[in-house]
C-alpha cells in the first residue's frame, strides 16, 4: 500500500510538472486562448499533449518500474475537454500506440472513447470558458446548486465534469476487471480492495490540476492582452484629439489663401494631401524620426505660406537619429504651439528651431529632441498649467509618452516672457 501511494503521489507531481512545462509554450497558450479552433489547430493541440503521454507510456514500458509516468488516459480526457472531439480522439489513438505495441490491445479503444467523452463534456458546457472551472472539490458546486439557483446550470456542469473523470476511471476499472491486467495497464492492486479508491482520487486530480494550471496561465495571457488593448484604445483616443485640431488649423490656412493667392493655395493643398495621405496610411504608434520630420516639413510649408517671411525655420538634425523610432505625431503639436502661441502674436514673427541628438548616460543611449522658438514666451503661471489641460497640445503629447514609456522619458518646458519657449523631450533611443 505504501508503495502504491508513493506511485500515485509521484504521478500527481509529474502531471503538475508537465502542465507547467506546456504552459510556458507560447504556441500552446495561443491555442488555449482560442475557444473555436480550426482542424489544424486542434491537431496541433492533440499533438502537443500526445507527445508527453507517449513519452510517459514509453518510460513505463521500457523501465517496467516507473509506473507513475503513465498518463495516457488522463491526457486523452484532457484533450477532449479542452479541444473537443477530434483532439480527444486523436490524443487517445496516439497515446495508446506504445501500449498497443506492448500487447495492451484494449488501450486504444478505451483511450479513444475517453477522449470523445471529453469532447462531449465540452459540448455540454453552458459557456466555453466553464471547462476551465472544473474542480476536484464538488462541495462548493453542491452549495451553489442548493442555495444559489441562479448558478444552477453552472453548478450542474461542474458536477458533470467531476462525474466524467470518475466515469473514465470506472471504464478503465471495468476493463481491468473483465479482461485482467494483460489487456490494459492500471495501478490497481487486487489485494487492496477499498484502498484502490486512491486511484480514482489520483485520476481526478491528474485531470483537474492541468486544467487549473492552464486556466491560470490562460487568464494571465488574456489579462495582458486586455491591458494592451486598453493602452491601444487610449492611444487612439489621444491621437484622435490631435488630428482634428491640426486639420482645423491647416484647413483655415487653405481657406484664407484661396482668395488671395490661388497658386499658393494649390501648393498648400498638395502639402495637405501629403499630410492626410500619411495620416491615413500610418496606424502604428511609432515611426522613424525621418518620417516625423517629413511630416513637420509639410506642416511648416503650410504655415510658412500663411505667415510668409514672419516665420522662419532652422533645423539641426544628427544623422544618427533619423532611424530612431519615436511616437507618431510627437513633434507636430509642439511646433504648432510654438507658432500659434509664441510667434503668431509677435509683430516681427520669429524662428522655430528643431534639434535632435543622441546622448549616452546612466540609462543608456537617449534620443533628445528640442523645439525652441523666440516668440513672446509665457508667464510662470501659464507655464505651470500647460501640462494640466487634458487632451490639448503639449499635455496630449505628455500623456501619450506616459502611456508608451511609463517613467522612462522626460519632457521639460522652459519659457521667459519676451524671450521664447523651449521644449525638450528625452526618450530611450
Amino acid at each position: 500500500m505504501d508503495n502504491q501511494l508513493i506511485i500515485l503521489m509521484v504521478k500527481l507531481a509529474a502531471a503538475a510538472s508537465i502542465a507547467s512545462i506546456l504552459s510556458r509554450s507560447s504556441h500552446f497558450l495561443s491555442l488555449l486562448l482560442r475557444e473555436e479552433r480550426t482542424t489544424v489547430e486542434g491537431l496541433q493541440l492533440a499533438g502537443m499533449i500526445s507527445a508527453f503521454c507517449v513519452a510517459g507510456s514509453f518510460v513505463r514500458l521500457s523501465t517496467r518500474s516507473y509506473a507513475a509516468a503513465e498518463m495516457a488516459m488522463e491526457g486523452s480526457l484532457l484533450a477532449g475537454i479542452i479541444g473537443g472531439y477530434i483532439p480527444g480522439l486523436v490524443t487517445g489513438v496516439l497515446s495508446s500506440l506504445p501500449a498497443v505495441f506492448a500487447g495492451e490491445y484494449l488501450a486504444m479503444p478505451l483511450y479513444a472513447a475517453v477522449g470523445v467523452m471529453g469532447g462531449l463534456l465540452r459540448d455540454l458546457a453552458p459557456r466555453a470558458e466553464e471547462v476551465w472551472r472544473i474542480s476536484p472539490f464538488f462541495d462548493l458546486s453542491l452549495w451553489r446548486l442548493i442555495f444559489h439557483p441562479e448558478d444552477r446550470v453552472r453548478s450542474l456542469f461542474q458536477i458533470a465534469g467531476l462525474a466524467a473523470i470518475v466515469l473514465a476511471e470506472l471504464m478503465r476499472y471495468t476493463v481491468y476487471r473483465l479482461f485482467g491486467g494483460q489487456m490494459i495497464f492500471t495501478l490497481y492492486d487486487p489485494a487492496r480492495g477499498w484502498a484502490n479508491l486512491a486511484v480514482f482520487a489520483t485520476t481526478i486530480f491528474t485531470v483537474s490540476l492541468p486544467i487549473k494550471i492552464w486556466g491560470s496561465a490562460r487568464n494571465e495571457r488574456l489579462l495582458e492582452s486586455k491591458e494592451r488593448l486598453l493602452v491601444q484604445a487610449r492611444l487612439s483616443a489621444l491621437t484622435s484629439q490631435i488630428n482634428p485640431h491640426f486639420l482645423f488649423n491647416t484647413l483655415n490656412t487653405v481657406g484664407s489663401l484661396i482668395r488671395t493667392d490661388p497658386e499658393k493655395a494649390r501648393q498648400v493643398l498638395y502639402r495637405l494631401s501629403n499630410i492626410l495621405r500619411r495620416l491615413l496610411r500610418k496606424n502604428e504608434n511609432f515611426a522613424p524620426l525621418r518620417e516625423e520630420l517629413a511630416f513637420i516639413d509639410d506642416y511648416l510649408s503650410i504655415e510658412m505660406a500663411r505667415f510668409g517671411e514672419k516665420l522662419r525655420v532652422a533645423k539641426q538634425i544628427d544623422e544618427r537619429t533619423l532611424d530612431c523610432q519615436v511616437p507618431a505625431m510627437l513633434l507636430q503639436p509642439i511646433v504648432e504651439n510654438s507658432i500659434r502661441h509664441g510667434l503668431a502674436h509677435k509683430i516681427r514673427g520669429g524662428c522655430v528651431r528643431i534639434e535632435s541628438r543622441l546622448e549616452d548616460g546612466s540609462r543608456g543611449r537617449r534620443l533628445v529632441l528640442t523645439v525652441e522658438d523666440d516668440g513672446v514666451g509665457m508667464e510662470e503661471e501659464r507655464l505651470r498649467s500647460i501640462l494640466a489641460q487634458p487632451g490639448i497640445g503639449v499635455s496630449n503629447v505628455n500623456e501619450r509618452l506616459q502611456v508608451l514609456f511609463g517613467s522612462n522619458y522626460n519632457l521639460s518646458i522652459t519659457s521667459q516672457p519676451g524671450e521664447g519657449t523651449r521644449t525638450v523631450i528625452e526618450l530611450p533611443a
